[in-house]
């Protein structure tokens, strides 16, 4: 069987950790930031880790 590729997009946007887990950028952080309070946008700008729902699809879409 030939192996797998992993996912381009996926490829850009998560990152493991050496522990295992899995990081991403927070969304809403892109445009229309004039509406939003400062508050949210400091926490938006801080990396987060992948729930524990989606850790399976991000884990193949990464050929882990």
């Amino acid at each position: 069987m030939p192996k797998l590729k992993t996912k381009s997009g996926a490829k850009k946007r998560f990152k493991v950790t050496g522990s295992g887990k899995i990081k991403h950028k927070r969304a809403y952080k892109n445009h229309i930031l004039t509406k939003k309070e400062t508050k949210q946008k400091r926490r938006l700008g801080n990396k987060s880790l992948v729930t524990s729902a989606d850790m399976a699809n991000v884990k193949a879409m990464l050929v882990l």
